[in-house]
């Protein structure tokens, strides 16, 4: 009787014939994925011939060890983000085979190995080891420390994707990739920041008091051993090491018990509910945050708005980045040198574009809106609940933003003027926005994860997004001449009357705006629905 082949290279073969089935797709795909390699080689090795040129530097391991964090730590949340770009990711395709959980997780532990993200990390562990191994102990505890550093990052990537399959494979899941470039883009903008920080700081040996700290947190304290066994300090190598193998085993130990529970457990979306009708019923009585919204359409707006801000992916990304980007760019103008209260107007405007293309934002369900539309007082409900919620957010955020900055920058001096810019910004945004929304729609596709304008439409995004944006910038222009005019007159004493003046400047222009766009929006329903429902 023969014996039964080894599940590990079955799941070894499976994820080999995946790549190269997926390389058979399209030629397209396949020169994606031969420049990836490239690109990953080439960067790779860069970045191994850096690491083995700092060999033999005082500072090397004040690099290496926070490195190893690093990569540790995109291990960990890019399953989060990309949890389709690996079909093995889902153990929720094994749930129907006779295999239990200690036997699947060799397996796949092994079949993680093959890609072209271990092969980067496999470059970088070697560099990182390479770097601060030194004498015979140090070489010898440096081969224990790579592979280690390696199975705990790709263990880490499968027991939070195991952990979180259900979220990753579900609507929710779908929303978090699209959050993927937000992060991204801060995590880079943190990185330039440390970048400088290190340049102004006197190089490397900023790094040293975070590397004494990372030298203790697994899988950093691996690489951490390497130095303390090459320095001579072996009962502390042999604790980092212990510290980072303790990691792996609680690894291992989560992974399993995700495991088993997600392949003996039905599945939430298949059994109903017992708190169903009850929450149903809740609904219906309009607890939560309709109660506290007006009774009538513009609170039905407004309530309509707001879910779309959380629930609709496209919608919460908009949202996301105004106001992530908004309080991170006066904070990164703060670290530069170039702090100014006047730098938190930035959360005033991005939360303001918010207005523009309104009725885009609801693609071909405009319809449904449009058939309530027959008046102009109709209409007006409308746009004032659309704006309303925009505002409830925004106004409390951006106070909170201004007064935050200006004292963390020592400025409360300037809270008053620079919030009364800001409200008043906000006001000429949310007017302009209005008029930009039925001048000048466009459809948002929602079966595409990356386009936000329909083919054909460019043009009139970028018109209304940045000619609306200059618009209100204009709109400004009597706040901003009176604030410069109480400086310049030596009135420092009467800038506290910017602040009324920016609430009521802000209240006035959108209201004005709303009077004098609602007859328009309803003359103009079949072709703001005929350009929202492209694409």
């Amino acid at each position: 009787m023969s014996a039964a082949p080894s599940v590990t290279w079955t799941f070894t073969r499976i994820k080999l014939s995946l790549l190269r089935n997926g390389l058979r797709q399209s030629s397209g795909r396949t020169a994606a994925f031969i420049t990836s390699i490239v690109l990953v080689l080439l960067f790779g090795t860069a970045q191994l011939l850096g690491l083995i040129v700092l060999r033999g530097s005082e500072h090397a391991g004040a690099v290496v060890v926070p490195l190893a964090a690093l990569l540790a730590l995109g291990w960990a949340v890019m399953p989060l983000f990309f949890p389709g770009g690996d079909e093995t990711l889902d153990p929720t395709r094994l749930v129907m085979l006779p295999l239990r959980a200690r036997r699947l997780m060799p397996a796949l532990l092994t079949a993680s190995l093959i890609g072209i993200g271990p092969l980067f990390t496999v470059l970088i562990a070697f560099g990182a080891v390479l770097a601060v191994a030194h004498g015979a102990v140090g070489t010898a505890v440096a081969v224990v420390a790579m592979p280690l550093l390696v199975l705990v990052c790709i263990a880490l990537a499968r027991a939070t994707a195991t952990a979180n399959v259900r979220l990753l494979t579900s609507r929710r899941g779908r929303d978090l990739a699209l959050l993927s470039g937000l992060v991204i883009a801060v995590g880079i903008q943190v990185l330039n920041l440390g970048v400088q920080r290190l340049g102004d700081e006197g190089g490397l040996s900023a790094l040293e008091p975070v590397a004494g700290v990372l030298a203790w947190l697994p899988p950093a304290s691996a690489v951490a051993s390497v130095q303390s066994a090459s320095d001579g300090a072996y009962g502390l190598a042999a604790a980092q090491l212990a510290l980072s193998g303790a990691a792996l085993t609680a690894l291992l130990r989560w992974w399993h018990g995700s495991l088993e529970r997600l392949m003996t457990s039905p599945d939430a979306s298949t059994v109903q509910s017992a708190a169903a009708p009850e929450k149903a019923r809740r609904r219906a009585d309009g607890t939560g945050l309709a109660r506290f919204l007006p009774q009538d359409r513009t609170g039905a707006v407004m309530l309509r708005v707001l879910r779309y801000a959380w629930r609709d992916p496209k919608t919460r990304v908009g949202w996301a980045s105004s106001l992530g980007v908004g309080l991170m760019l006066p904070v990164v103008f703060a670290a530069q040198g170039n702090g100014s209260a006047y730098n938190a107007c930035w959360v005033a405007g991005l939360l303001g574009i918010q207005m523009y293309n309104q009725f885009g934002q609801d693609y071909s369900g405009f319809w449904l809106v449009a058939s309530t539309i027959s008046s102009a007082r109709d209409a007006y409900a409308e746009l004032r609940g659309r704006m309303l919620a925009i505002t409830l957010v925004a106004v409390p955020y951006v106070t909170v933003v201004v007064v935050a900055y200006s004292g963390f920058l020592g400025q409360w001096d300037k809270i008053p003027e620079v919030l009364g810019l800001a409200l008043g910004l906000l006001g000429a945004l949310l007017a302009t926005g209005v008029f930009t929304s039925y001048r000048f729609p466009y459809s948002i596709p929602q079966d595409s994860g990356h386009k936000n304008v329909a083919p054909g439409q460019g043009s009139l995004a970028y018109l209304s997004i940045f000619g609306g944006m200059a618009a209100g910038v204009l709109l400004c222009a009597p706040l901003v001449a009176l604030t410069v005019w109480l400086h310049v007159s030596g009135g420092h004493t009467w800038l506290w009357t910017v602040l009324p003046a920016g609430l009521l400047y802000g209240l006035a222009v959108p209201s004005l705006a709303l009077r004098g766009a609602s007859p328009r929006v309803a003359a103009r329903l079949p072709e703001i629905l005929t350009a929202v429902s492209r694409g």
